[in-house]
């Protein structure tokens, strides 16, 4: 492999993991997702515009990322792989204040769905392929959990 071949891979393999916090042997989802909040937090000091901008731009490239990982890791899915998780934080907590209430319960409600996967987050990896499939139960996840933290701000 050229110099050029393995500065793309480390870099790819970086990001897929969230700075290596995915090869953390021990839950690397949520420790992925804990490398996820400084990027919601600096988000969180950006207009409702920029953020969407940003939120638009990553998924994309974040699915890419994915796609590349699999083929890097040699693994579908592979637990490693954590831009999703992040992907999926990002959604939970975009547009509202970084608060210590927000961020724990944004994370608490996140997690769970990402780990027990009802029904529609369980579909979401065979109905879409590759990267893409990587990413799109951790969107899932983020949105419903979203909406949940949504209506708890709402109403407590």
């Amino acid at each position: 492999m050229t110099n050029d071949k393995n500065n793309q891979r480390s870099v790819i393999l970086f990001l897929a993991t969230g700075a290596f916090s995915g090869y953390i042997p021990v839950a690397p989802g949520t420790w992925g997702t804990l490398a996820g909040l400084p990027i919601c937090y600096g988000l969180s000091l950006l207009t409702w515009p920029f953020q969407s901008l940003f939120l638009i731009a990553f998924m994309p490239v974040a699915a890419w990322i994915c796609g590349q990982g699999e083929m890097y890791l040699g693994k579908k899915d592979p637990g490693a792989i954590v831009i999703d998780e992040i992907a999926g934080i990002m959604i939970t907590l975009a547009f509202l204040p970084f608060t210590l209430t927000n961020v724990l319960l944004g994370f608490l409600l996140f997690r769970s769905f990402d780990i027990l996967k009802p029904y529609p987050i369980s579909k979401a990896e065979t109905f879409f392929k590759g990267g893409l499939g990587v990413l799109m139960d951790d969107v899932i996840a983020g949105l419903i959990a979203r909406g949940l933290l949504q209506v708890f701000i709402l109403f407590v």
